[in-house]
């Protein structure tokens, strides 16, 4: 997937090269110090762009997390729908050993860095492959899991786990008895507009386990802003009026739905803000981490935005009012 910065209404579309390094370049220049990538994204694209920019800054200063799951070929596969722009070379799905290594060799050589912070084993989920999902998983669990555990217990990389965009997958891999994840990604599930599935499973399960969750997706592609698009497809309508009386009480508490949402998916104490400080307080750029980047001159609503799996957005209207600092 292309970096850029397309208006809300045209979230996919052909990002042009200067653009997509402009785009990483300024997420740099703001403070961000913690970017994600996948080969999936647009068949090695979006490793390639990320790694263009990055590979220039110091590699301290940063972290850095990309998936196992799919290897990108050499060979010729027209692309339609979600990577219509990216590469044109197949994909191909494998979760076994010797796939998750070849992949994160290759994904070095794209990102143009000698180390990943963070691995994640990329949608084994029942919402890309159905039913084969539970075989897919199974063979991840016998073979990206051992080699991604075995890279953390030997200090190669800082953490692993899933990078998908369901509860479930989550949920199974921590209550594996070993080579249980200690990081996962979770996307799209904990949102204002989506989060009981998250609160009621995947947390509790974490903090059991002391692992941690990055969310992905905080505003639902989009659609907390005012997009079009709702989890990577058109909105459908009750979602659209869902945000809309979203953004009427956020409008009668003298607040915008962006800080609000920004500040509930990152304030559950199972969110590794450290990803947000630790580099920036190490080169002395606390004031532009990545929450206080989204909510600068944005006031704030909820004391405690996690208490309980509450669905309901007036539901967190305390009226509580904080400022980033």
């Amino acid at each position: 997937m292309g970096f850029g910065t397309a208006p809300l209404g045209n979230m996919f579309r052909d990002i042009p090269e200067d653009e997509a390094l402009a785009t990483v370049q300024a997420a740099w220049d703001h403070g961000i110090r913690y970017f994600d990538t996948a080969p999936f994204y647009g068949a090695g694209l979006a490793e390639e762009r990320l790694g263009e920019v990055l590979s220039k800054q110091n590699r301290d200063d940063f972290v850095l997390s990309t998936k196992v799951g799919r290897l990108v070929e050499d060979e010729y596969e027209e692309k339609s729908g979600l990577f219509e722009y990216g590469h044109q070379k197949k994909i191909t799905t494998d979760f076994s050993a010797e796939a998750t290594e070849r992949s994160i060799e290759e994904s070095l050589k794209r990102l143009k860095t000698d180390r990943l912070d963070f691995v994640f084993i990329h949608d084994t989920s029942r919402d890309f492959y159905g039913d084969e999902w539970i075989s897919l998983f199974d063979q991840a669990r016998n073979g990206a899991f051992k080699v991604l555990n075995k890279l953390k217990e030997e200090g190669v990389i800082s953490g692993w786990g899933l990078g998908v965009n369901t509860t479930e997958p989550i949920e199974l891999a921590l209550d594996m008895e070993a080579d249980t994840p200690t990081i996962s990604l979770s996307a799209t599930q904990y949102s204002l507009l989506k989060h009981e599935k998250a609160l009621q499973r995947i947390m509790p399960k974490s903090q059991a386990q002391g692992a941690q969750i990055v969310v992905g997706g905080p505003f639902n592609s989009g659609a907390l802003l005012g997009g079009n698009h709702f989890d990577y497809a058109e909105i459908p309508p009750e979602v659209a009026k869902q945000v809309e009386t979203l953004n009427g009480i956020a409008d009668r508490h003298g607040v915008s739905l962006k800080a609000a949402a920004m500040q509930f998916s990152t304030a559950h104490q199972l969110i590794p803000k450290r990803l947000f400080y630790s580099v920036a307080r190490r080169t002395g750029n606390r004031s532009k981490s990545a929450q206080s980047l989204a909510l600068r001159g944005h006031r704030l609503l909820f004391e405690d935005p996690t208490d309980g799996a509450m669905s309901q957005f007036g539901d967190f209207c305390t009226g509580v009012e904080a400022r980033v600092r």
